[in-house]
């Protein structure tokens, strides 16, 4: 253990600050907790570690579906063409939230004072994931990837493509229309999922089809809300989240998609450190992770334009 010297003798003493390493880590728990409750798309997709890996590009096989051939007899059997593809995923997003914490705060403040700090910790990072990985809905449907959504349907149809002033309120007949693009690609149906922002979800709750027992069934024993899941329409199970974009032209937009339609690749999870800063007689805690979005069907997954 280093050790520094006292003043005006030969003796040495430990102190705070060169022993900081041996201090129990107290945040990291209480962070990476907050970080899983704040979740919503992160839980919803596709998840590949890359942790303890070295490289900062992940290669994932796409291969091609193939089709059944008819056999005849005497006949030879009919090859699949290998038409396989990749996609790669660049692991270069590294988000960091950091606070100092002086001692005369952390002495006289309340307990619940590093409860908000580790709150908030969490509450910020996954806000930054779900962030990332909802503005991958740029690009769904050939969508050319601006917050033009392009390739938006207006939520009252499910059809019509959004020009930057013809949103609408979401409606049972777009939900069903999508739910139908999504089958006309052969988008598997378990696994679906639809992510809208606050705004629909007043318009939701008069939508028969959402609300009815009949239809919507028991959710967790009681429907209860958990991750931003408030039901299910269709089979399809339902989540709110605040990280919902704004489109030009003010439009509010959803999504509908697929697990397989986005990935998230994490080479360090949520990571918290701590060090004394003796100039500073505080000490600074920094929670980070480092982690990489990419889409990966682009036909399994319709964004959805919405009034705000």
């Amino acid at each position: 253990m280093a050790t520094a010297a006292y003043p005006g003798s030969g003796t040495t003493v430990v102190t705070k600050a060169n022993a900081g390493v041996f201090i129990p880590e107290l945040w990291s728990d209480e962070i990476i907790a907050a970080y899983k409750q704040n979740l919503v798309m992160a839980n919803l997709v596709s998840k590949m570690s890359f942790k303890g890996k070295k490289g900062d590009t992940l290669h994932i096989p796409k291969p091609t579906r193939g089709a059944a051939a008819l056999k005849a007899a005497s006949t030879q059997v009919t090859l699949q063409a290998a038409t396989e593809s990749e996609v790669q995923v660049l692991v270069n997003k590294h988000y960091e939230y950091s606070r100092l914490i002086e001692d005369i705060t952390e002495t006289q403040a309340l307990a619940s004072l590093r409860k908000f700090y580790t709150g908030d910790a969490g509450y910020a990072l996954a806000k930054q994931v779900d962030t990332d990985l909802i503005q991958l809905g740029r690009g769904a449907q050939g969508g050319n990837g601006t917050i033009a959504y392009d390739k938006a349907v207006i939520a009252s149809d499910g059809s019509t493509l959004y020009t930057g002033a013809n949103e609408a309120a979401i409606t049972d007949a777009g939900i069903r229309k999508v739910i139908q693009t999504l089958d006309d690609a052969d988008v598997p149906m378990d696994g679906r999922c639809l992510v809208l922002p606050p705004v629909a979800r007043n318009v939701m709750m008069g939508l028969a089809r959402f609300t009815e027992q009949a239809f919507v069934g028991e959710v967790g024993g009681g429907n209860t809300i958990r991750n931003g899941q408030i039901g299910n329409v269709y089979g399809v199970m339902v989540y709110v989240s605040t990280n919902c974009e704004t489109a030009t032209g003010d439009a509010r937009i959803g999504m509908m998609f697929h697990k397989d339609a986005f990935v998230l690749a994490e080479q360090l999870g949520v990571r918290s450190q701590t060090q004394y800063k003796q100039e500073y007689l505080g000490t600074l805690f920094t929670s980070d992770m480092l982690y990489g979005v990419k889409e990966l069907r682009d036909e399994a997954a319709v964004a959805i334009a919405m009034a705000a």
